[in-house]
């Protein structure tokens, strides 16, 4: 994909980008001239990317990394990726510690991090906050209850939130991506991900390339009156 997006000088943080969307977001982000700064539970190794170890569930790992930010240097974007899917089975079979697990990193986690970003982004003046959801979240899908809860309370996060902060010039987005071809659902299983390549209207998996250019657009001036919205990522899937 040719496009190119306007981001030098910018300076962004993503999460969770060690390997599949998060980092397909952070590698386009550095081809279009953005500073990235890496926060993964795992060391992460992109040349020309700062990588920090931060586990999102902490508090104080991510007190840490926001303090030893330095003074001189903008957050401009914020790209919430760190996710955990967590086991599929029925709800009433899926062991508390797992499901509990997939609430605290996607969700608390979500929000642990930007609540301590936010703050620099309005003294600064502005910045752009795009959160990771997903299908299950707008739609719920059997088999990952907790999932599906933890993705729409992602997107309630993102449309509450960006209304509180649009006076900021601090815009917050979601993108809601269906099946991407991520060793995540390649995980699932032969028979899961050919279940899923056969509801999709597109007849395939989504790219995390395709993901990470809507989230580079997101963080353009070209998106500037967008919101509190969820954009869908899903091949056509997605029912509404």
């Amino acid at each position: 994909m040719p496009n190119t997006y306007d981001l030098e000088g910018k300076s962004a943080i993503v999460t969770g980008a060690a390997k599949g969307i998060g980092r397909a977001i952070a590698e386009l982000l550095l081809a279009n001239g953005c500073q990235v700064t890496i926060w993964d539970a795992n060391p992460a190794h992109l040349p020309g990317a700062r990588s920090e170890v931060v586990d999102i569930t902490q508090p104080g790992q991510v007190a840490t990394a926001v303090a030893a930010w330095p003074d001189d240097r903008r957050i401009d974007v914020l790209v919430n990726d760190a996710g955990y899917l967590g086991r599929t089975s029925t709800f009433a079979a899926h062991p508390p510690a797992d499901w509990r697990r997939i609430v605290e990193v996607n969700l608390l986690g979500t929000m642990q991090v930007t609540q301590a970003v936010v703050p620099i982004m309005v003294r600064q003046g502005g910045g752009r906050i795009i959160n990771l959801g997903s299908l299950a979240g707008k739609e719920g899908l059997a088999g990952i209850v907790a999932y599906s809860a933890a993705s729409a309370g992602i997107i309630s996060f993102t449309k509450a939130l960006g209304r509180e902060l649009a006076q900021h010039h601090v815009f917050v987005n979601c993108v809601a991506p269906g099946p991407i071809d991520t060793d995540m659902i390649r995980d699932l299983g032969p028979e899961v991900v050919g279940q899923m390549v056969r509801d999709s209207p597109m007849g395939r998996l989504g790219d995390a390339s395709e993901v990470a250019h809507l989230v580079a657009w997101l963080c353009t001036e070209a998106s500037r009156f967008n919101t509190g919205a969820v954009f869908d990522m899903s091949g056509g899937r997605a029912r509404y």
